[in-house]
């Protein structure tokens, strides 16, 4: 990653252009970045996911969270507080509620859950759950 500090110090002006001599150096480039951007993903997928099952646990109940509106909850405490990406929310999205399938507050869970899916999922996951 320190490769791809010293490569934009050494190609960007300050004033925001970024400068190469071949179009095929600025695709190989790309390339690179958006591989470094997938590996920095994969590594932060099994964080993401402790912090959202942590943030299910924590705030399932509507009269002991900050917010009893389920959207403002997961608008304010998840996504604004952990700074997380549509990635990252993809990667919460994602998550296997089988994990927590034994505990008492499970309905409230599938509920917080649910509207993460409908304030947040693509069309395509709508059709799909």
């Amino acid at each position: 990653m320190g490769k791809l500090v010293d490569d934009r110090n050494a190609s960007a002006h300050p004033n925001g252009n970024i400068f190469y001599s071949e179009p095929s150096a600025l695709d190989r480039k790309i390339t690179e970045i958006l591989r470094v951007v997938d590996e920095i993903q994969t590594h932060s997928k099994s964080v993401i996911e402790h912090c959202y099952q942590n943030f299910l646990l924590e705030n399932n109940d509507a009269d002991d969270r900050e917010y009893a509106d389920a959207t403002d909850q997961i608008r304010e405490v998840l996504i604004h507080q952990h700074y997380l990406s549509q990635k990252d929310i993809e990667i919460c999205l994602g998550f296997d509620l089988a994990s927590l399938a034994d505990r008492p507050e499970i309905d409230n869970i599938r509920t917080l859950h649910e509207v993460l899916k409908s304030e947040y999922g693509s069309s395509d996951e709508h059709s799909a759950s």
